[in-house]
């Protein structure tokens, strides 16, 4: 037993075992701290050495002297490995989720000659009036189109029909999208009347007076038809009357391949009239609505009153101008073309930003024209080309209203 007089507690612990003094000291919380503080140092000890090692390994190349004492040759090898990151624009995206808010980009919207390369969108638009004898050759010749369909998208107006027109429309428009092969990428129905009352007879429709409120009404239905069919993603615009007879099947791609503003092709009709016992194909004039000015039209023009629509090819107004489709041949190069001051609306291809632009189809007078001889005034005013091809024939209808024009 320990204790007693002159006993302490160092001699006692002295005289322990050696493995109890060993316990004793694990058990103590000074060797704990002991260790501890240790282990702190030698941690300090190797991050200190780790963060020297780094700083030599990021910081340390060049020369060991100042950069003021640096030859050329020391200060470009020197900079060359000192390229730092510019940020130009520290701001991070903007994220809307608003459902009800829309953008479109048509700086990426083009109109090239490489049309369907570049996959190009094509809008066809066709205005319809008591037109259903004509719709089903209309969509043969539509059907028959070798630019890529799955690119073109169909927009229809009807207005102010007394026939079957608008039956008609919807049923060919299921034949040919329930068919794969030749189905288009969309097809658009605008019904609008505009309370028009003359009537389709060919005497009545292409007399004299009735060219301007006729020329107005027909300006006012493109208008309609555009505005509504018209979407961010088209290139082109392809304005195909619905009796037309026949046309080649290329005929979007000759016309892209011209990169004109706004193109437009002859058109002719063929008749067929017995001569000596035998049918003849005469090849007939269509289209006077296709011309260059004349200084007898601009002398007309300048003494009528501003609000009179100048209609072209009628005796009434001799303006001497020349028409493409007395000039040209469908024999000779399709490709050769010719500025036009007017043109006719039975097929008309348009760069789509010529319409994004605001040239439309004026339902009044400017410069004493309406409708498509009113557009071409327009573009050309706008500083935009108007041009057509003598020797690229599209065949009409043969509508025998003018017996002296066949050639």
């Amino acid at each position: 037993m320990l204790g007693g007089k002159g006993s302490s507690w160092k001699a006692a612990r002295a005289r322990l075992p050696a493995s109890r003094q060993v316990w004793h000291m694990l058990r103590n919380i000074r060797t704990w701290l002991a260790v501890g503080l240790l282990t702190v140092i030698i941690l300090l000890y190797r991050s200190m050495g780790s963060a020297a090692g780094e700083m030599q390994r990021f910081y340390c190349w060049g020369p060991s002297h100042s950069p003021m004492r640096m030859t050329p040759n020391e200060n470009a090898e020197w900079h060359r490995h000192l390229q730092t990151p510019v940020i130009f624009n520290p701001h991070k995206p903007i994220e809307i989720n608003d459902t009800s808010i829309e953008h479109v980009n048509l700086n990426k919207i083009k109109s090239t000659p490489d049309a369907v390369k570049n996959k190009e969108r094509i809008l066809i638009l066709t205005p319809l009036r008591d037109a259903s004898y004509y719709l089903p050759q209309h969509f043969d010749l539509l059907s028959q189109l070798t630019y890529p369909h799955d690119l073109i998208d169909l927009g229809f107006l009807v207005g102010d029909c007394t026939d079957d027109t608008m039956a008609t429309l919807a049923m060919e428009l299921e034949r040919i999208q329930g068919n794969e092969e030749i189905a288009f990428r969309s097809a658009l129905i605008v019904e609008k009347d505009f309370g028009i009352t003359l009537s389709q007879d060919v005497e009545e429709r292409h007399s004299f007076e009735a060219q301007g409120p006729r020329r107005k009404a027909m300006g006012k239905a493109r208008n309609y038809l555009l505005a509504t069919a018209l979407k961010p993603e088209h290139s082109w615009v392809y304005w195909r009357d619905v009796d037309i007879k026949d046309s080649p099947a290329e005929i979007i791609e000759d016309f892209v391949a011209h990169d004109r503003d706004i193109l437009v092709p002859n058109i002719w009709f063929h008749r067929y009239q017995e001569d000596n016992g035998k049918m003849v194909d005469i090849e007939g004039r269509f289209d006077y609505n296709s011309w260059q000015e004349s200084p007898e039209g601009l002398k007309l023009a300048a003494s009528l009153d501003k609000d009179v629509i100048l209609a072209e090819g009628y005796k009434q107004y001799p303006t001497k101008r020349n028409h493409m489709c007395l000039t040209g041949d469908w024999r000779k190069d399709k490709d050769e073309e010719v500025p036009l001051d007017g043109i006719g609306g039975v097929n008309i291809i348009v760069k789509a930003d010529v319409h994004r632009s605001g040239i439309n189809f004026p339902c009044y007078s400017f410069e004493n024209q309406a409708e498509t001889e009113g557009f071409a005034k327009m573009a050309k005013r706008a500083g935009y080309g108007v041009w057509g091809l003598p020797n690229y024939v599209v065949w009409h209808i043969d509508t025998k209203e003018k017996p002296g024009n066949s050639g």
